[in-house]
């Protein structure tokens, strides 16, 4: 099998090498890395991480795996909502008006349209959002969040905030939060970059095209872990 670790370079394991039986000469041992071919294709152009980076990228995506579920399972544990239709509430509880239209809100959330729309119609349905067609050629769509909506939201942040504390904020050092911050936006800003890359070539619609709104708040936690909803923007 393979080598696949992340310092690897995609060396194959030998098999175990059989005893010479009694009297015969031991055949003799080639020296570290002697006849072995050079790896191709791929493999040869892969810029492997070193033990630093990996144990660093083993840091992190313990962090990418571990912390959603964490704060999901406690949210559901505490409210009526998942961490998912929180994000989406509160993002909607600092805007104008609590309103936005679904492009945005899928970019502010991180979220795909299709999977934004099966979770803003499950909120619509228990009075949480409503939906309106925003008059004028293509299908846009707001979305607005309703008074019971911001209830829901409002008694929710504070067990958000306290497990993002719990989980995350007071485990590091005040002068550790500013690197995060740099690393949460350079990361931002890298998958901005490919998912413009990805969609440059692809036809867009007035729902799918990238938006042009002011770049969200890419500080851990998102939205209202540090004030209650709608404290920036409205009541």
């Amino acid at each position: 099998m393979a080598d696949t670790t992340a310092g690897g370079k995609g060396r194959r394991r030998g098999r175990a090498r059989e005893e010479p039986a009694a009297g015969e000469p031991a055949p003799a041992v080639e020296a570290e890395g002697a006849g072995a071919a050079e790896p191709t294709g791929p493999a040869a152009a892969t810029r492997w991480l070193s033990s630093e980076e990996r144990e660093a990228w083993l840091a992190n995506s313990a962090i990418m795996i571990s912390l959603p579920a964490a704060l999901d399972a406690r949210m559901q544990r505490e409210t009526r909502l998942t961490f998912f239709e929180y994000m989406v509430l509160s993002v909607l509880s600092e805007e104008p008006a609590r309103t936005l239209q679904m492009s945005d809100l899928a970019a502010r959330t991180s979220a795909s349209l299709s999977r934004l729309s099966h979770v803003v119609g499950r909120l619509e349905k228990r009075g949480l959002l409503a939906r309106a067609r925003i008059p004028g050629p293509g299908r846009r769509t707001n979305t607005t969040l309703t008074e019971a909506g911001f209830e829901e939201v409002v008694a929710a942040a504070p067990g958000h905030v306290a497990a993002v504390r719990e989980y995350l904020m007071d485990e590091l050092e005040p002068h550790e939060l500013s690197t995060l911050r740099r690393i949460g936006a350079a990361v931002d800003a890298a998958i901005k970059r490919g998912k413009l890359d990805a969609a440059s070539a692809a036809p867009t619609t007035p729902e799918t095209s990238t938006p042009t709104h002011t770049p969200p708040n890419t500080e851990a936690g998102g939205p209202t872990t540090d004030s209650p909803p709608g404290d920036v923007h409205g009541p």
